[in-house]
């Protein structure tokens, strides 16, 4: 490497300064600057001019500070949506984590004696009532909930986890169930096949090395045709028969009518599960629960408590800050109240969408595109309901000057990041998954991405 080469390598001061304020702590920008003047030094071949290396850097560090968690508004029309954070919060629980978050508290503390106390009692009481249960319990993710159960319960002369082919499904990010069988030390004994599994199926698999059977909701999508299941009624009476547990993963875990709140399919509830026969359940806090990330157990008492003294148990636990934000929301529940964004989103009429849609398109009506009230099809997401389509109501946006692809990166990197999606040549902006207090927001950020 020559000499003039080495004095194209830029200085790490001239550097930072040239790249002004960012809105990043300096040891990030430091950091990252360095590691690009080690990496030229490395390979001079991708020396640059000064000016468009700076300018490099500076997309650089912008593409490092926006996967910084930050509000986003969500104009995919996708209601829970598993990666902008799932369902969001009521304003009561949001309030209770800030009260929480910046104050000591009784976690784990008696107030009666003084004492330690029990972690998550309220919370539990409250979940078993909600759950239709004897007792419940939570841990820090569905996934969690399902290994720790199956840790529970596979000892080494029981090993066998029964399981219907038509239940081994993916739930999400590459996770599927037969993996996370084989992690918690369970022997899958797969039985039935794809499209039809019968109770003899299950008769025929039970033997001295079977822990449990285990019963997958399919939850995030669905089949017809020439299929055929077994009732959970007759697989309970089977397994209580053979002294067994039955045990089922519930997904998404609706604990209200869903129809009567969209129009929507129903979704079975924790109760009706229960009820059936199943002597354990989980499911998810953050999905149509409407709360934070966790994997809710339930079901009989002594299980629960068997659980709960796992040594692996401790591991999985929730955190303050989670349990507080669950409590909100089984109270939600458990009141009544319909103050849950998931379902005033799901019981939003087609009309009031409309007249918020109509509003934002008159106040848009001077910029360089055709802006217009569109129909679109909402759907709940996360894994949930895969049948369901809910009519709604979206800004359609057809920019003068610029493409569709344009468009959306445009509000993606407004000051208020805005998601939506291209469809019939046209950028979509679903209503129905946007906040009536975000409308001025919104309106705000297509401005700015269009002017």
């Amino acid at each position: 490497m020559s000499k003039a080469d080495l004095s194209k390598i830029p200085a790490v001061e001239k550097t930072l300064k040239a790249l002004g304020d960012l809105n990043l702590p300096r040891p990030i920008i430091l950091k990252h600057v360095r590691d690009s003047i080690k990496e030229l030094r490395d390979q001079p071949e991708n020396i640059q001019e000064f000016d468009s290396y700076i300018n490099r850097i500076r997309r650089e560090l912008k593409e490092i500070s926006q996967t910084k968690i930050t509000p986003v508004l969500n104009g995919t029309g996708v209601l829970i949506h598993t990666n902008m954070g799932r369902s969001p919060l009521p304003d009561s629980a949001a309030d209770r984590l800030r009260e929480i978050a910046k104050n000591y508290n009784n976690l784990e503390l008696n107030l009666s004696s003084g004492e330690r106390g029990q972690r998550a009692g309220y919370l539990e009481k409250s979940l078993a009532i909600v759950s239709g249960a004897e007792a419940a319990t939570v841990v820090n993710n569905c996934a969690a909930a399902l290994v720790l159960i199956l840790r529970h319960f596979v000892k080494e002369n029981r090993k066998k986890v029964i399981i219907s082919r038509s239940q081994l499904v993916e739930i999400g990010g590459g996770f599927r169930i037969p993996d996370i069988l084989l992690a918690s030390g369970a022997e899958l004994q797969e039985i039935g096949t794809t499209n039809k599994t019968t109770i003899d199926d299950y008769k025929d698999a039970i033997s001295d090395e079977t822990a449990l059977i285990l019963k997958v909701h399919q939850s995030n999508f669905y089949m017809g045709g020439f299929i055929e299941n077994v009732e959970t009624e007759e697989l309970a009476n089977l397994a209580h028969s053979e002294n067994i547990p039955l045990f089922e993963d519930l997904g998404s875990g609706a604990v209200i009518n869903t129809e009567e709140y969209g129009p929507v399919s129903h979704e079975p509830t924790p109760s009706e599960i229960i009820s059936k026969g199943v002597d354990l359940l989980c499911y998810s806090g953050d999905k149509i629960l409407g709360g934070a990330q966790a994997g809710i157990i339930a079901g009989k008492k002594d299980l629960i408590q068997g659980i709960k003294k796992e040594p692996f148990f401790r591991a999985l636990r929730c955190d303050k800050l989670i349990l507080s934000m669950l409590e909100e929301i089984t109270e939600e529940h458990l009141n009544g109240n319909n103050s849950i964004p998931l379902l005033k989103m799901l019981s939003t009429t087609v009309e009031e969408l409309t007249n918020r849609a109509e509003k934002i398109v008159n106040s848009l009506n001077e910029l360089p595109a055709e802006i217009s009230v569109g129909d679109g099809e909402s759907r709940m997401g996360g894994g949930t309901m895969p049948k369901s389509s809910i009519p709604s109501k979206t800004i359609d946006i057809l920019p003068n000057n610029i493409s569709l692809p344009k468009l959306a990166k445009r509000l993606r990197e407004t000051q208020n990041p805005v998601m939506g999606y291209i469809a019939d040549e046209k950028f979509k902006v679903d209503l129905r998954t946007i906040f009536p207090r975000q409308d001025q927001v919104l309106t705000d950020s297509i401005k700015e991405s269009l002017i």
